[in-house]
């Protein structure tokens, strides 16, 4: 199954001009202040989209669009004030209108702070998370066998990405029979 989801986006060219035609239009939204909140929304399926594909294939870019993800995340919590009215009842919404008390002046200096937490997380967590990636091409993914705890496998996993074209599962597979046998 997930070997046809690949070969159905592998050919799927109309897909990614969808895509990337709602990407600059959903910039273009960004860019208007008054459109920020719904350029937001509107990103918000995309590039979670995005970011799972690029963890279920074990692209390069993961860190990137997980960085992506978070700033799309953080521009919603930002913007809370505008969709408060999704997430509350229609009581408690009401409620809330006649609140007026004034945002704390440490709301932006933790907000901050948690971002860049979460970002240095993201970046370690990412550095660890896979033992091996196949990389766009086969220089990107031998770059990273002389740093790999086994070389050998790595090359073997090299060939088998990009050389001869099978799926990432059986590639994987290889590579961890070769790691066992040669402990």
């Amino acid at each position: 199954m997930y070997d046809l989801f690949l070969i159905y986006f592998n050919g799927s060219t109309r897909y990614y001009t969808f895509i990337g035609f709602a990407q600059i239009l959903i910039a273009i939204l960004l860019l208007i202040p008054r459109t920020v909140v719904l350029g937001a929304i509107l990103y918000f399926p995309i590039i979670l989209n995005i970011c799972v594909l690029a963890y279920a294939t074990r692209f390069e870019g993961t860190r990137i669009t997980t960085f992506m993800l978070l700033a799309n995340l953080f521009l919603l919590c930002w913007h809370y004030e505008h969709l408060k009215f999704l997430f509350l009842s229609k009581k408690s919404s009401t409620k809330q209108l006649g609140n007026d008390t004034p945002i704390s002046d440490k709301f932006p200096f933790i907000f901050f702070t948690i971002v860049v937490s979460i970002l240095i997380g993201v970046i370690i967590i990412n550095q660890h998370l896979f033992d091996i990636r196949p990389g766009n091409a086969m220089i990107e993914c031998m770059n990273g066998c002389p740093g790999n705890k086994s070389p050998n496998a790595c090359e073997i996993f090299c060939n088998c990405i990009h050389e001869h074209g099978y799926p990432l599962k059986e590639c994987l597979k290889s590579y961890t029979e070769t790691i066992a046998i040669s402990k």
